[in-house]
């Protein structure tokens, strides 16, 4: 993979996002889980009322960051199952 990839991730819908820059997009699924874990356990134990969080990757193309998708299924990392 020779493009640029960042985990991008809003812990409380509509805040802003921060972003985690990744190597692959297998690094970047296991981080997405790790947070939607993180923000479930949170809200399990009752350590946020409530959430309504959203997260994804995307790829550098030229100056622009925008949302990744597979070449290969033409899917998001949610919906790709071809890596």
């Amino acid at each position: 993979m020779d493009k640029k990839l960042r985990v991008w991730w809003i812990p409380q819908v509509p805040m802003e996002a921060f972003y985690i820059n990744v190597k692959s997009v297998d690094e970047a699924r296991k981080i997405l889980q790790v947070l939607a874990n993180y923000d479930t356990f949170q809200f399990e134990k009752r350590v946020k009322p409530d959430y309504s969080n959203a997260g994804g990757l995307q790829m550098l193309e030229g100056k622009e960051w925008l949302e990744w998708y597979c070449s290969k299924c033409d899917n998001d990392i949610d919906e790709c199952n071809c890596i």
